[in-house]
C-alpha cells in the first residue's frame, strides 16, 4: 500500500506543477477523527513534494473558534457542520470543498474489560444500562448525537446520572483509560490514538451516526498552490485506502 501512496503522491504533485524545489510548510486544522490516516498520508506527501506539513488536531468544536478568531491555515479538515458555518463566513474557499471521508461511532472499553455484545440494538441498549457511567467531550462530534439516541432507545432518563463529561483539556478516551469512566462511544477511528483502550464494536446500524469530513483550503491561505495539491493527494484512490486501514470510510 505505501508504494501505491508514494505512487500517488507523486503523480498528483506533477498534475498541479508542483516541484519540490518550491518546499513550502503548509499549515493544516484537522479533526481528531482524521489523525491516524493523516499520520500515514504526511510523510509520503512531504517526501514527493518537498513540503512541510504543520497540522494541529482537535475537536472540529474546538478549532472553529480558533479560525474564526483568524488563526491562520492553508487547509482545514473538519465536520461537515463545522465546515459549512465557516463557509459562510467566508473562512473557506467554497470551490475546493470535497469531503474525503466519513467516521462512524463505536463503543469503547478499558483495555482488557469485558466487551458486550452490541451487534443488536437490545444488545447495545443493556450495555448501556448496564455501565456505571459513560465519559463524553462537549465539542466531540459523538457526545452530540448522545441524546436523540438515548430517546430513541426509551433511556434517557436512566443515562442520565451516568454521564461523565471530560475535564477541560482531557480528551473522554483518556478518561477511559485511566479508569475514570466505564465506556465512551468514540469515533472509531481515534480509538487507536489511546493506549488501554479497546474498541468493543461499531454501533449498530440503526443507531449508526456518521460523522463526515469535508476538507477545504482556506480563504487566507498563504500557501494555496501547496494546500490544493495536498487536497488532490488526499482525495485520490490511493489516499482511500489508507483511509479504509484506519477505520473510515472514503468520501
Amino acid at each position: 500500500m505505501r508504494n501505491a501512496v508514494v505512487a500517488a503522491a507523486c503523480a498528483v504533485l506533477a498534475l498541479c506543477g508542483v516541484q519540490p524545489a518550491g518546499a513550502a510548510e503548509v499549515t493544516v486544522l484537522a479533526s481528531t477523527a482524521i489523525k491516524t490516516a493523516l499520520q500515514a498520508l504526511a510523510p509520503e506527501f512531504e517526501k514527493a513534494a518537498g513540503h512541510r506539513l504543520a497540522i494541529t488536531y482537535g475537536a472540529s468544536g474546538r478549532l472553529k473558534p480558533q479560525i474564526e478568531k483568524g488563526t491562520p491555515f492553508d487547509l482545514a479538515i473538519l465536520s461537515a457542520g463545522v465546515t459549512d458555518a465557516l463557509l459562510k463566513q467566508g473562512k473557506l474557499d467554497g470551490a475546493s470543498r470535497i469531503v474525503l471521508a466519513r467516521s462512524g461511532a463505536g463503543l469503547a472499553v478499558r483495555q482488557g474489560a469485558p466487551k458486550p455484545d452490541i451487534s443488536t440494538v437490545d444488545g447495545f441498549k443493556r450495555a448501556l444500562l448496564a455501565a456505571k457511567s459513560l465519559g463524553y467531550s462537549e465539542a466531540g462530534a459523538t457526545g452530540q448525537f448522545m441524546t436523540a439516541m438515548f430517546r430513541k432507545l426509551g433511556i434517557v432518563e436512566e443515562m442520565k446520572p451516568k454521564l461523565k463529561l471530560a475535564r477541560p483539556g482531557v480528551p473522554s478516551m483518556k478518561a477511559l483509560a485511566d479508569g475514570e469512566v466505564d465506556i465512551v462511544l468514540p469515533q472509531m477511528s481515534e480509538v487507536a490514538l489511546y493506549p488501554g483502550v479497546e474498541l468493543v464494536g461499531p454501533l449498530p446500524a440503526e443507531l449508526q451516526v456518521y460523522t463526515v469530513l469535508p476538507a477545504a483550503v482556506g480563504a487566507g491561505a498563504k500557501e494555496a498552490q501547496a494546500a490544493k495539491a495536498l487536497l488532490k493527494f488526499l482525495s485520490s484512490p490511493a489516499a482511500a485506502q489508507v483511509y479504509k486501514a484506519k477505520g473510515l470510510e472514503p468520501g
